[in-house]
């Protein structure tokens, strides 16, 4: 039976079949970098041409710097490649996967501990960064209600946050006109504290966000703690301010190592919650997800209604189409893995990290500032009496056999402090692990025998593109 359809082919001569044909036809070929070319090339070239420039990437396991997945199982590479076509936003059209959505988001209300059971309020995002914008929209759009139907001013809101948040909720802040308020870090304390916090707020305060895994050093910020502070300051002032947690890495964390630690929604200020579903979701990106504590806490006005895709639909999102492939992922993993799977592979992460991290400070020139306890996540710096090298020597020496293991600055008021972080997820073996800890003792040994006179901290964090 003839083929339907027949490739086209270029004609080739007998030379031509000697050698390559791909890089053959590029001789003659015009690959022009920033605008289109006058004409096309036959899928294969095309194909050789981006994939030869992609090796020149990093390699995306050995990357440590990164909290987002690297590995995925076959199944479900297959099953995102099948799903890559689905518009996530056209539930008219692919109802199923608008389903599976709505079904990814009460597991996770479930996960929290959502008072809501099987009707969890919330949905899928391209990541915690859009997640948190909505999260910060339903705080501010809730803070303004209530001052207007008070009668009073409403044009001056100010949002509580460490200064080791990541960069999406300054964003947020200065996209929105709102006044962010930072809870300085100091020597000892590299995370929000409860009590600082609490003395930033005011009856112009939409909300504090606390959050689970900084990706300053992996550690926890106190939910339960910024929690009672705030019920004292209502006691006292009248003011009553909710919590925002910023569950980007913990949210699919803690719920597995921590069960016990109560930072979701048993703790009653916390009205709403996010979480990347492509960090410890297992999901490559980018899938985020939020969900509120009930539907109170979704202001009904930041919902919209469209019906221009088939059928009347409600959406709450700033991104409109994108693929439904890493909702249906999500879910994969959710039945993949169940409560045990996934208690499994962090557990797997935090006893390599915790490994890692024992073998890093018995090295002799480390001292460690976490060391995994809290998310797979450690972060370490340099003893104060080694000064014939950085972190940022380090960091770039590693890169020489394909680590990526990122050096930086920490924010405002500690810039002079410059650390190195690890970040252990699943793909991340124990062979891997003695690799890593093999090059790093070549390596200092190699700097120790060479040391070299180093220029400030910010300095040198600002030259590799590392500084916060």
């Amino acid at each position: 039976m003839a083929a339907l359809h027949r490739q086209v082919e270029e004609h080739q001569s007998g030379d031509e079949l000697d050698v390559n044909p791909v890089y053959f036809r590029e001789k003659s070929c015009d690959i022009p970098r920033y605008q289109l070319p006058e004409h096309g090339v036959l899928p294969r070239t095309a194909l050789q041409i981006v994939r030869d420039e992609l090796i020149l990437d990093g390699n995306a396991r050995l990357n440590l710097a990164t909290f987002v997945t690297t590995w995925m199982e076959p199944e479900a590479e297959e099953l995102m490649a099948e799903c890559s076509s689905k518009n996530m936003i056209d539930k008219d059209e692919y109802p199923q996967t608008a389903e599976l959505e709505r079904r990814c988001v009460n597991v996770l209300g479930s996960l929290w501990n959502a008072p809501s059971g099987g009707n969890a309020v919330g949905c899928s995002t391209t990541g915690s960064s859009e997640a948190c914008m909505l999260g910060g929209m339903a705080l501010l759009w809730r803070w303004r209600a209530r001052r207007r139907a008070a009668g009073l001013p409403a044009d001056r809101p100010n949002l509580v946050m460490g200064s080791n948040v990541q960069v999406c909720w300054e964003k947020f802040c200065r996209y929105w006109g709102v006044e962010p308020k930072y809870v300085p870090l100091v020597p000892g304390r590299y995370q929000l504290g409860a009590a600082e916090a609490v003395a930033l707020c005011d009856e112009n305060t939409i909300g504090v966000v606390v959050i689970m895994g900084s990706t300053m050093d992996g550690s926890y910020e106190p939910v339960g703690e910024v929690d009672a502070a705030l019920d004292r300051l209502q006691a006292d002032t009248g003011v009553d301010v909710p919590i925002h947690v910023d569950g980007a890495s913990g949210g699919f964390v803690a719920p597995f190592l921590q069960p016990d630690l109560e930072w979701d929604f048993r703790v009653p200020r916390v009205a709403s919650i996010n979480t990347s579903g492509h960090k410890y979701g297992l999901v490559y990106p980018g899938v985020g997800w939020i969900v509120w504590r009930d539907a109170e806490c979704l202001p009904e006005d930041l919902i919209f209604r469209v019906n221009y895709l088939g059928g009347e639909m409600p959406t709450f999102a700033l991104n409109f189409s994108r693929p439904g492939a890493q909702v249906a992922a999500q879910y994969y993993n959710f039945l993949r893995l169940g409560r045990s799977g996934y208690r499994h592979v962090q557990q797997t992460c935090q006893d390599i990290a915790l490994y890692l991290s024992g073998e890093v400070a018995k090295l002799g020139p480390f001292e460690l500032l976490s060391d995994g306890s809290d998310l797979p996540v450690f972060a370490f710096r340099l003893r104060e009496d080694v000064t014939g090298y950085s972190v940022f020597d380090i960091s770039d020496r590693l890169r020489m056999r394909g680590w990526q293991v990122p050096a930086y600055t920490f924010p405002e008021n500690l810039t002079d402090m410059a650390v190195m972080r690890v970040v252990v997820r699943n793909g991340f073996s124990m062979d891997l692990a003695d690799l890593l800890l093999d090059d790093l003792r070549l390596h200092l040994r190699a700097l120790e025998r060479n040391p070299q006179k180093q220029p400030p901290p910010e300095v040198q964090a600002k030259r590799q593109g590392f500084s916060h």
